[in-house]
């Protein structure tokens, strides 16, 4: 067999083998699976090596690092295969700040967690967010918000609580209380007590529904099938908080809630008093932009929030939605376009789709 023809045959079986296509996309979804050799350099690679593609000819492939370096070639020194992966790399740096962060008595700055990295600011703020879903200064902001929560539940005082977890002056706290807790902090330290939430109970063509709302807005909205199992939901969800049955006005809210149910069209604007974490609270942002009648994936969501490796948890912060049809997680199926679960049952969630599909808003 002539030259041409034996490369002409190497080729073939290069580019007919499915690992061939990796490399040609440097799909970093190969990365760990399999590693290619390249005869002509005398050096191996991961798939997603940035380097020039070598010719298909030229190329072997090997299962592991052990048996490419037996075959006598040598780790590629730009994509670096005898290392941990790159993404391995960033999870750990990441995770050091993470502890970092949470054990530091004042919230570092960018800059100097950008430089305990390694890593250049705007680079390190990438990879930050690429792998926990959050900024810096959001994880922060939840870490603090988390410390001062605990400090209140052990600490003699209020005061003694706000010096305690790193602030330099009550006033300083105090500007940011609100947000942090959602209510003021002596309210918080007594678990929530004596805030007023009024709710009132309906009935819709989805079941039993119903609305709670603080002097803030909406703060639940329930379905299910025994109106009494969802007062006790909402009592547990509030077991400090003074329950109190809503009056006619407040009952004309449950019924515009009732209405958007049965006609989506109609758009459902409500003030919300929804708590959660940083993370939620834009994967809920992101919920409430799309449009009736629309579905999305959750890695859709994942993607919109600029999280797209955080799908799991865009799917666990759907199934904390405590406001049904306000914040639409319905909209939200699996990649195939198949349903998956529903905090209020998947049937709800289908009629809930097909109603709307039904008022005659396309699908996407």
């Amino acid at each position: 067999m002539n030259v041409s023809a034996k490369n002409t045959q190497l080729t073939a079986a290069t580019e007919n083998d499915p690992r061939w296509a990796a490399v040609v996309a440097r799909d970093p979804a190969a990365d760990g699976k399999f590693y290619y050799s390249v005869k002509t350099t005398g050096v191996y690679c991961r798939p997603s090596c940035p380097a020039r593609p070598a010719r298909p000819e030229n190329v072997q492939f090997h299962a592991t690092r052990a048996e490419a370096e037996q075959a006598g070639f040598r780790p590629c020194k730009r994509c670096k295969p005898d290392q941990p992966p790159l993404a391995e790399q960033h999870a750990a740096k990441v995770a050091d700040i993470c502890r970092f962060i949470e054990k530091a008595d004042m919230v570092p700055g960018l800059e100097e967690l950008a430089r305990r990295a390694g890593l250049s600011v705007y680079h390190f703020h990438r990879v930050f967010k690429a792998v926990t879903g959050l900024t810096p200064k959001a994880y922060a902001a939840a870490q603090r918000a988390q410390h001062i929560r605990n400090e209140l539940k052990r600490s003699a005082t209020v005061t003694d609580a706000i010096f305690d977890a790193g602030y330099s002056s009550n006033s300083r706290f105090y500007e940011k209380s609100d947000r942090l807790l959602g209510m003021t902090p002596s309210r918080y330290r007594a678990g929530g007590a004596n805030i007023e939430i009024r709710f009132a109970l309906g009935e819709c063509s989805l079941g039993s529904i119903l609305v709670a709302s603080s002097d803030r807005g909406v703060c639940a909205i329930s379905l299910g099938d025994d109106a009494d199992a969802l007062v006790r939901d909402l009592h547990d969800r509030f077991p400090k908080a003074d329950l109190i049955g809503g009056d006619a006005g407040f009952e004309q809210l449950v019924s515009k809630v009732v209405g958007f149910v049965e006609a989506p069209a109609l758009g459902l604007d409500l003030p919300l008093d929804i708590r959660g974490t940083a993370f939620q609270q834009r994967v809920w942002q992101a919920l409430r932009e799309i449009p009736a009648g629309s579905r999305v994936s959750y890695t859709d969501i994942a993607r919109r929030i600029g999280a797209p490796k955080s799908v799991r948890a865009v799917a666990q912060a759907c199934a904390a939605n405590p406001v049904a049809v306000a914040i639409p997680c319905h909209r939200v199926v699996r990649t195939d376009g198949a349903l998956s679960g529903y905090r209020w049952g998947v049937d709800r969630k289908r009629a809930l789709l097909e109603r709307e599909a039904h008022k005659g808003i396309a699908s996407i």
